[in-house]
């Protein structure tokens, strides 16, 4: 190993950066049942800095919607059972090794013994059942929770002894272990008393002192500077070590960086500001390709990702919001023949072609060509054309005036706003895209771009928009991640947050089906049940799918163990194992 002090030299000579070194791993003991990474080697040392496009909205993990928030917290957390985003196939992690029964329903999980927080407190039992509590709580609505309740009843959790937990299911469950990846494990003595007294929800946010929050993972937070950046070090305590036995991860520190957009990650990154980028446009990805023999940076492109873009428009109950003007264009959102002629109107074609050159897919569905094992390739890919989306405009009693100017059935001119993040520069060419295309059918579209906190907070809480363009998915190739999504009950149920009950017979439909498929042990039969709930999206437009990208990754040379998956998070998901290589393995690496 070489001395962490001249890697950190290292890293300042190479990124013009310079931040102390994190705290020294922790030798291994006998008492630890640690993981072994397998061929996985590495040096100590260094800071990896990563430009991102926003701040997180939260350090807690039972709560974060983001995508931006889940990926640091994911650095600071760690799961009972990991899926390999590289493999795609469950592998051990906190919990050392598992045993199902036959008929499905009961997992008896056994914990690595002697392993600790990123505070020094032991990890145990205790700590599993307090977790699955608070995930399971209705007041803290976790968007984890809908994969916890089968058949309207949650999973039952018991601590056998300190290190074996067991798990019974009120029907068996057919992504088995999988289950499990995705819902980080909380140190109980950090967390019970905000919980006990119903604060959980406000529990680790962004102004958290960082002697407060402790987790599993490889590192945890060391300090968090507002419109600027976050730091996270080294875990001493991590539960993984190389194939020398030494502890991981190999990086002193991890620093995201807010830097309000994809052109500005680009800039940083070629100016040496930041060693690495998560996800790439296709024209930047080209520029980064063009300059590949100056800069030497290792370029990924994955193919098309599990990641959906959509149009949705807002149909929540307002009542309670004093949202008038949104209302009132409601009974646009909520008419299927409107939906449908824009989703008609749409040149999805040239979405796929201007937004991402040929490094994309274009979208009718929730599951793209990425997925090759759930999509439904029966979904119809109707071209586009503007004559039928008039004739569904018309029948459904829109018309024009002389002007061209679309009118609703009272004579109200057709006009919305589309809010989408100001820092993505993908989405807001495609809202940019949509804005023309549908001024073709005599609607007048605004684009409102929004910093992402305030669109995920229209979206999620307030309510306040008329449509949005989103993303969502891309955690995992199974059904059962996206029961958040499509259940009436779920937390990303967009189009209708916080229903009771569902708003149609085909909303209900999809409640048990996805309720179905989700007990349903036999592929075969699985797969045609989620092909169902595939049709009825695709009729009923909930979402107006546009496209997918490819997953499109850049690091500098000197990062090793650079790996991007087609699976969230596609560059960060073995964080532990990445290290700053020395200047001859870069050039030896090129």
């Amino acid at each position: 190993m070489k001395a962490i002090a001249r890697l950190t030299l290292l890293v300042c000579l190479l990124a013009g950066v310079c931040m102390a070194a994190g705290p020294s791993p922790e030798k291994p003991n006998p008492g630890e049942e640690l993981e072994r990474a397998g061929q996985v080697s590495g040096h100590y040392g260094g800071n990896l800095t990563i430009g991102g496009r926003a701040e997180p909205k939260t350090l807690n993990p039972v709560i974060a919607t983001d995508t931006v928030s889940r990926e640091v917290i994911g650095r600071m957390m760690a799961d009972l059972i990991d899926i390999n985003r590289a493999s795609q196939q469950t592998e051990p992690a906190l919990a050392k090794s598992w045993k199902t029964s036959p008929d499905g329903r009961m997992f008896t999980l056994q914990l690595r013994k002697g392993i600790r927080f990123s505070d020094g407190h032991p990890f145990d039992a205790d700590d599993v059942v307090f977790s699955f509590a608070v995930y399971m709580d209705e007041n803290v609505d976790s968007p984890q929770r809908d994969l916890l309740i089968i058949d309207g009843k949650p999973l039952t959790v018991t601590k056998v002894d300190q290190y074996t937990v067991r798990f019974i299911l009120p029907r068996p469950y057919a992504a088995a272990e999988r289950l499990f990846d995705g819902l980080a494990m909380l140190p109980k003595h950090l967390l019970e008393k905000s919980y006990r007294e119903g604060k959980f929800v406000q529990a680790w946010s962004l102004n958290t002192a960082a002697s407060e929050i402790a987790g599993l993972g490889p590192f945890r937070l060391k300090q968090y500077v507002p419109g600027q950046r976050v730091v996270l070090e080294r875990n001493p305590y991590y539960w993984k070590v190389d194939s020398q036995n030494e502890r991981l991860p190999y990086l002193d520190e991890l620093t995201f960086l807010f830097v309000g957009s994809e052109d500005a990650q680009v800039m940083r990154f070629e100016a040496g500001e930041s060693s690495m980028i998560s996800r790439l446009s296709s024209d930047n990805y080209n520029l980064l390709a063009r300059e590949r023999d100056r800069m030497r940076a290792q370029l990924a492109d994955m193919g098309p990702s599990l990641e959906y873009n959509f149009l949705v428009f807002n149909q929540n109950d307002l009542r309670s919001k004093k949202l008038d003007a949104v209302a009132q264009k409601q009974q646009w959102f909520r008419e299927l023949k409107f939906r449908q002629a824009v989703s008609a109107a749409i040149d999805r074609d040239s979405i796929v072609r201007l937004v991402y050159g040929t490094r994309g897919a274009p979208l009718w569905g929730n599951v793209g060509p990425g997925n090759k094992q759930w999509v439904n390739t029966a979904i119809p890919h109707p071209q586009r054309s503007v004559d039928a989306a008039r004739q569904l405009l018309k029948s459904a009693s829109f018309s024009w005036n002389q002007a061209g100017q679309l009118l609703d059935s009272s004579g109200k001119p057709v006009e919305f706003s589309i809010i989408t993040s100001s820092s993505n520069t993908q989405r807001m060419k495609m809202a940019t895209l949509i804005q023309d295309d549908l001024s073709h059918l005599g609607m007048q579209v605004h684009v409102v771009p929004l910093e992402f906190r305030a669109v995920i907070d229209r979206v999620f809480q307030s309510f306040d928009y008329e449509a949005a363009i989103m993303a969502l998915g891309g955690g995992d190739a199974d059904p059962n991640p996206e029961m958040n999504v499509w259940t009436t009950s779920g937390t990303s149920h967009l189009w209708h947050l916080h229903e009771t009950e569902p708003a149609s017979p085909w909303e209900r439909e999809i409640d048990q089906l996805m309720q179905q498929q989700m007990i349903t042990l036999d592929y075969g039969k699985r797969k045609q049940l989620y092909d169902r709930v595939q049709q009825l999206i695709a009729e009923h437009l909930p979402f107006i799918f546009l496209a997918t990208p490819n997953i499109l990754a850049v690091a500098n040379p000197r990062v090793g163990n650079f790996h991007p998956a087609v699976l969230d998070p596609y560059t960060l998901w073995n964080a532990d194992e990445l290290y700053i290589r020395t200047p001859i393995e870069s050039a030896a690496a090129r």
